[in-house]
């Protein structure tokens, strides 16, 4: 008894130090998700390009990231998560030294690119990571706080690159932003036992094992239509974020002529209320046997606003309303939608599971800005919310699929 009760706050201790170093690294990666966007503005007049070229530095980052983020889950389930995870953060670091001395929109380019290369290992590392390392009570509140840490990092970028490029100017600040990663990557090696106890030989042996009992399966988890349902899954609900994050301040603008102070506001309406619903969620998500369930019925909700707000059924000075509704069922959903990922991975196959799966978010991300352009384009605000309601009603076909997959092959196995 007295050996339970004494492990039981180290235990605690363990798991909450391996959360925040991983949130850590995942809220550096969503650093660097915005490291060019917020400082648009300058590099047009510093470099004479026009939207449509600096859009393209964002779909370079985007289209590297989704590319290198399937690969990774391989080279994670290889050498193990924890030097993938630190290979990144380095990464993001050299794309800030990469961008502050770009002399031309070629080397804004090649930021980009290793920008994405850095960004693409975060999920199959941290999920990696949080599943082998979390006590099983504790991975929904985990994933939770990782989401978390998430949003945490694309709130605090604009923010930062916006503050010292108006104090000094747009290279001190991505000067300043390639310290973020050298802080990071210096906290996980010192607290390395925390994340990787193995060494190098050990988890080269760990792997040859693995291989030995899965000969020529690499592959195998590929076969599975669950993996590639939470494929589409990612990839609808990226679009349907893309649109909101995007689109939503100029829809909310025109459709109901709210001033652009407050519409875009709105964006930070969503944020808060998502992080507020990533920390219910992880509750539900840890005593929930059905997580598709919780998915669900948190999109059909978010659905349903969306809807109303595109057919103008939302009072206009209420229109933060439903965008805060959407921004807390999508945060509940986030910690269930991750254990569904994790139930669907076979055993040793989660860093590919993972890569494979995540990178459907770079690809939703890629596509959607230019559907929703079309519409506002079109002068069909309204339009707009419809097809987030639309994506997010698909996403939740997608998770109950997902579900009873996955339930009918573990009954089999």
């Amino acid at each position: 008894m007295t050996s339970s009760v004494a492990s039981a706050p180290d235990a605690f201790r363990h798991d909450t130090q391996v959360i925040g170093l991983v949130g850590a690294a995942h809220a550096t990666s969503h650093f660097f998700h915005l490291i060019l966007a917020p400082l648009f503005p300058w590099l047009k007049v510093e470099f004479g390009l026009s939207y449509a070229e600096l859009g393209f530095v964002m779909t370079v980052f985007f289209i590297v990231s989704g590319t290198g983020q399937a690969l990774a889950g391989f080279v994670v389930d290889r050498v193990g998560a924890y030097p993938v995870l630190l290979a990144g953060i380095g990464c993001c670091g050299l794309s800030a030294l990469v961008l502050a001395n770009a002399a031309g929109y070629p080397m804004l380019l090649a930021g980009a690119a290793v920008a994405g290369l850095g960004n693409s290992v975060f999920h199959p590392a941290d999920f990696t990571l949080l599943n082998r390392r979390v006590s099983p009570g504790r991975v929904a509140h985990a994933f939770s706080m990782h989401g978390i840490a998430g949003n945490a990092g694309w709130a605090t970028a604009p923010l930062f690159l916006v503050g010292l490029t108006t104090a000094f100017d747009w290279r001190t600040a991505l000067y300043c932003a390639a310290v973020i990663p050298c802080i990071v990557l210096a906290l996980l090696i010192a607290r390395r036992k925390i994340l990787e106890p193995m060494t190098k030989a050990e988890r080269t042996a760990h792997a040859a094992r693995q291989s030995a009992a899965n000969p020529g399966n690499a592959l195998g988890f590929m076969r599975l239509p669950a993996v590639w349902m939470c494929f589409a899954f990612f990839m609808i609900t990226a679009m349907s974020l893309s649109g909101v994050q995007v689109f939503a301040p100029a829809a909310l603008h025109e459709l109901y002529e709210t001033p652009l102070t407050i519409a875009s506001a709105a964006i930070t309406v969503f944020m808060i209320f998502s992080a507020a619903g990533m920390v219910i969620g992880g509750f539900i998500a840890a005593r929930s046997q059905h997580h598709e369930r919780v998915i669900a019925v948190a999109f059909l909700i978010g659905a349903s606003c969306a809807v109303a707000l595109g057919a103008g059924l939302t009072p206009g000075m209420l229109v933060w309303l439903p965008i805060a509704v959407m921004g807390f069922s999508s945060g509940v959903a986030g910690p269930s939608r991750d254990l569904l990922v994790r139930a669907a991975a076979p055993r040793n196959a989660t860093g590919r599971v993972y890569g494979v799966v995540y990178s459907g978010l770079d690809i939703g991300i890629s596509v959607a800005p230019f559907l929703f352009g079309a519409l506002m384009d079109a002068h069909h605000p309204g339009w707009v919310f419809v097809l987030v309601g639309v994506f997010q009603a698909a996403a939740l076909i997608t998770a109950v699929g997902v579900g009873q997959r996955t339930a009918r092959r573990l009954a089999t196995t």
